[in-house]
């Protein structure tokens, strides 16, 4: 395989990796040739494998700078720009509104950038003293994202999940800024983090999963609350929108008191109907220019967002199935618009509640990894998605056959060749309405696992990107919105990534029941030894809720539906001893485990002892909730994404019920008297400033 290693390795594909410090496995080379594939490289014999390869070296020893220049503030220049010779005229052009346009110098006198440039996005024409010239965009990133000025503590919940007596069927934008209120005012909580809120792809039945979106780079509007419409009001067939309600009401009725499961699409031919008759009603002239900038400002994307949609609509999700030629009506385009319009304006809504509320981050977002291979991101940026794969993750311990997540990766070569622009749009988009933001498996900065077509998971390769750029576009994003980076780097990371998005300022996400010694005898960690700069937390939306952990629920669960792949008495004795050490550890600190309310008090209290900046509360949690949101590996066998909030019982709970719940509010009582005593550091990190 050498050749075909060298070749691959001149894409960025990997021939080996290391799931642990002491084992190698390597790619198959059918894998290798079929990645290299995608990238439009043949290199099914050895003789095209050759000819590939001394063609990309010769493309490689020719190239006088790469696509893309990172330079962090206050670091030197990029060495490629220092190694130009003497005499080389650079001229830099912002790819965006920033200062500096038309600068131009020579390198001999001035050096290869010139001082005072602000953070922006760049792209540098050089022209060398030889005649020949070179372009590379040229990002300027500060050293570091934004940071929290203060040690806090909020609540984690999928926002779908959480029904207020005014939902229809499903907890939407109204829900999350009361919640927000409640938990700020009353527990004096600094954040709440929810699940993807990224439109969904249409159609019936609708993935339910947030993590498998049409488009991440507009919300869905299925999260609208009807009566915050303005023009709710004024609407004249006020017959159809309160039967309309009624009908919402009744979804609502179904899920609290009948125990149905959420139905997404039930709930969406509702609203898209009140919504209708709302797009039908005159907007008065400041919401008509208010809604007219919108359009201007969001562009070419926004448009090819609402074609989508809009075409959609009338002839389905799958776009090879459309006549040929096919234009979407414009005022189904303009309705569309609309839709994202009143969603950006809701969410902006939940944040400004948020932070009335003395919140000192606000909403955190959710970004997921990708989008469906169908969906409107996929068709309005047509060559940057890779096609014929999907990406996923290598087997570990919790998945022997790996993953495959049905989404398909960006192409690291197109984003470098258009200055990572489909990147940045993206952040710039979702950043707009985030006190912070959670980039659900943020090694994909660094790397993905790419699968191709008819490949198992297991044996697929792991594609380089460029994460030195992807984190500069992250932090200059991020330093723009003045929001926090909060990402999910669970499960096995290189530890040099966890160094690089550290030195950033990209917290880190630490689950309570992974934290053990696990270079030494693999115990659970103490909490002194906890790392800072993470949110931390004891469980997410894609593990048991802690009751359930602590009575081994969650194994029963598994066992129930065949997830075993040992016999159950083994996993109930290796689950419960893994309990029975925390537990004795909590006892050993002090803290109290007598009964299971108890114990999740005292779990919570042991991560307020660890020097974590974020400590979340995973609102289940604090009502003693059983049943996981998502149980990874089941499709049809568990309603994934589809349960509301509910107690011990199983009893789903309103938001009205939620706020008023003894068990809940001591939960809280007793974090924020946590973090009041002291526990753990309260003053900012070095070159912290307020979001």
């Amino acid at each position: 395989m050498d050749d075909l290693a060298r070749l691959a390795d001149l894409h960025g594909i990997t021939t080996a990796y290391q799931p642990a410090a002491d084992v190698t496995v390597r790619v198959p080379e059918a894998t290798v040739r079929a990645v290299l594939a995608l990238f439009g490289v043949p290199a099914g014999t050895p003789e095209e494998v050759r000819e590939r390869l001394a063609e990309a070296e010769r493309e490689a020893a020719a190239r006088l700078l790469p696509p893309v220049l990172v330079r962090w503030e206050g670091a030197p220049p990029p060495p490629e720009l220092a190694a130009l010779p003497p005499g080389t005229r650079i001229r830099l052009d912002p790819d965006e509104a920033a200062a500096g346009a038309g600068a131009e110098w020579d390198t001999g006198v001035e050096g290869p950038l010139p001082r005072g440039l602000p953070p922006g996005v760049h792209r540098i024409t050089a022209a060398l003293p030889d005649g020949r010239t070179a372009q590379a965009t040229l990002i300027l990133a500060p050293d570091r994202a934004p940071a929290a000025p203060e040690r806090t503590h909020g609540l984690m919940v999928q926002l779908y999940s959480l029904l207020s007596e005014r939902s229809w069927g499903m907890g939407d934008l109204g829900d999350l800024a009361a919640l927000a209120r409640w938990a700020g005012r009353t527990h004096g909580a600094g954040f709440i983090q929810v699940n993807p809120l990224h439109a969904a792809v249409p159609g019936t039945p609708t993935d339910p999963s947030p993590y498998r979106p049409s488009s991440r780079r507009f919300p869905d509007p299925v999260h609208l609350r009807i009566e915050d419409v303005p023009e709710y009001e004024r609407c004249a067939d006020r017959a159809a929108l309160a039967d309309l309600a009624v009908r919402g009401g009744e979804l609502r009725r179904q899920v609290l008191e009948k125990g149905a499961l959420i139905d997404r699409d039930a709930v969406w031919e509702l609203k898209r109907a009140a919504l209708r008759l709302l797009y039908a009603v005159p907007r008065e002239p400041a919401r008509a220019a208010d809604f007219a900038r919108f359009r201007t400002a969001g562009g070419a994307a926004l448009a090819g967002h609402a074609t989508w949609f809009a075409l959609v609509e009338r002839y389905g999700a799958d776009p090879a199935r459309w006549p040929a030629g096919v234009e979407a009506e414009p005022a189904e385009v303009e309705f569309r618009c609309w839709l994202a319009w009143l969603t950006d304006a809701q969410l902006a809504a939940a944040q400004e509640a948020a932070r009335e509320a003395g919140m000192s981050v606000g909403i955190v977002h959710d970004l997921a990894v990708g989008v469906h291979p169908q969906g409107a991101d996929v068709w309005a940026e047509p060559g940057v998605h890779a096609t014929g794969t999907t990406v996923g993750a290598p087997p570990d311990a919790f998945n022997a056959r790996g993953q495959d997540w049905g989404l398909p990766p960006w192409r690291p070569d197109r984003l470098a060749a258009a200055g990572y622009a489909p990147l940045r749009q993206l952040l710039r988009e979702v950043f707009r309405y985030a006190g912070a933001l959670r980039i659900d498996h943020v090694m994909g900065l660094f790397r993905l696992w790419w699968i191709p077509e008819g490949t198992p998971p297991a044996q697929g390769a792991y594609v380089r990107y460029d994460g030195e750029a992807m984190l500069a576009v992250l932090v200059l994003e991020a330093h723009r919105a003045g929001a926090l980076v909060i990402g999910e780097d669970l499960g096995t990371v290189e530890p040099a990534v966890r160094r690089r998005l550290a030195r950033r300022g990209v917290l880190g996400t630490s689950v309570l029941w992974f934290e053990r010694d696990w270079a030494g005898a693999g115990s659970p960690l103490p909490p002194r030894e906890w790392r800072a700069d993470c949110m931390a937390t004891a469980t997410t939306h894609d593990l048991p809720p802690t009751a359930a952990k602590l009575a081994g629920g969650h194994v029963e669960l598994r066992d129930r539906l065949g997830l075993l792949t040992r016999p159950a008495e083994h996993e109930r004795a290796e689950d419960a001893a893994d309990t029975a050490e925390w537990l004795e550890l909590l006892e050993e600190l002090g803290l109290e485990t007598k009964d299971e309310e108890s114990a999740v008090r005292s779990l919570y209290a042991f991560l307020l002892r660890t020097p974590a900046r974020l400590v979340g509360v995973w609102l289940p949690d604090a009502v003693g909730d059983r049943r996981p949101q998502n149980l990874p590996g089941t499709w049809d066998q568990y309603p994934n994404w589809r349960l509301p909030v509910a107690d011990a019982s199983g009893r789903p709970l309103s938001l009205e019920e939620l706020v008023a719940s003894p068990r809940a509010n001591a939960l809280l009582d007793s974090v924020r008297a946590g973090l009041r005593e002291g526990a753990g550091p309260r003053t900012a990190p070095p070159g912290a400033r307020a979001v």
